[in-house]
């Protein structure tokens, strides 16, 4: 009860300043649409206008929420205007990429714990490909794999891939590297092999740097399928339902697919805590 009172209260504030912005921002409109009809708008009516317009510059949070459950509850999930088939090919996606870039994480964090040489020579690149802002490189890797015959769903998943390798590789290798000297002399001096070391010290001990890690793999993955339905003109997606929105001026549905897309990072960020507590649990180290 503690902690629901706090958070209710940031979440009333928030939505009382989302519906006080939502007058600012739309009542230019409504006076203008109103001077050319030759009336004038009273407080009320010029707050009711505001949260009701077609085609607000800042659609009130009511608006958002019928929107979404127009697209969701009401529409066939088969039919292309439906919200949750846009989820699901922006989520095929992600699961694609996420698994791509997570197994190239891990593998590159193996290496670099284990090789002098790819610490010094392959991590300094990982880091470096970070900087590179991703809506300048995400079409130039759909150009290089659409000319390789590669397109769709895998360019996709190359995008979501690109960014969610690097918090697993970061993660990892900081889990690889947890356990401390002690440790490992102490199975140095059982004559443990190199292997062993790895599969009885050091992989379990990066176990919970691994699941945080792909905690935000998964919401940036999430992210890069949808910059990826950007530059390829999808048909379907969050991202292409944005664009939609943004060449018809429906601030609506670029709103609802913003919300639809939340809910569903946040859905894959809780179904990894939930594996993560599964799996911590099964190795005795949480409760």
């Amino acid at each position: 009860m503690k902690c629901v009172v706090p958070v209710l209260t940031v979440l009333v504030v928030f939505v009382a300043l989302w519906y006080a912005f939502a007058v600012v921002l739309n009542a230019p409109w409504a006076r203008d649409r109103a001077e050319r009809a030759g009336t004038e708008l009273s407080f009320t009516a010029l707050v009711a206008d505001t949260w009701a317009q077609e085609k607000p510059l800042l659609p009130a949070p009511h608006q958002i929420a019928a929107e979404v459950w127009h697209t969701t509850a009401e529409m066939r999930i088969t039919s292309k205007r439906s919200l949750v088939w846009h989820a699901w090919v922006t989520l095929s996606a992600t699961f694609a990429g996420f698994a791509m870039g997570a197994a190239l994480g891990i593998l590159l964090a193996v290496g670099i714990v284990h090789s002098r040489v790819m610490d010094l020579s392959v991590m300094p690149w990982i880091i470096a490909s970070q900087t590179v802002p991703i809506l300048a490189v995400a079409p130039m890797i759909i150009v290089v794999l659409y000319n390789i015959g590669v397109q769709g769903l895998v360019a996709k998943a190359a995008i979501s891939a690109y960014l969610s390798f690097f918090p697993v590789v970061v993660g990892m290798v900081k889990g690889l590297r947890s356990p401390d000297r002690m440790q490992l002399d102490q199975l140095h001096t059982w004559s443990a092999s190199r292997t062993q070391v790895f599969g009885k010290l050091r992989l379990p001990a990066s176990m919970p740097y691994l699941f945080t890690s792909l905690k935000v793999a998964v919401a940036i993955a999430l992210v890069g399928a949808i910059i990826g339905e950007l530059p390829t003109g999808a048909q379907g997606g969050f991202g292409s339902r944005m664009l939609s929105g943004s060449y018809y001026g429906q601030t609506l549905i670029i709103w609802s697919a913003l919300v639809g897309a939340a809910v569903c990072a946040g859905a894959l960020v809780g179904l990894i805590g939930l594996v993560q507590r599964l799996v911590l649990k099964r190795m005795g180290m949480a409760t």
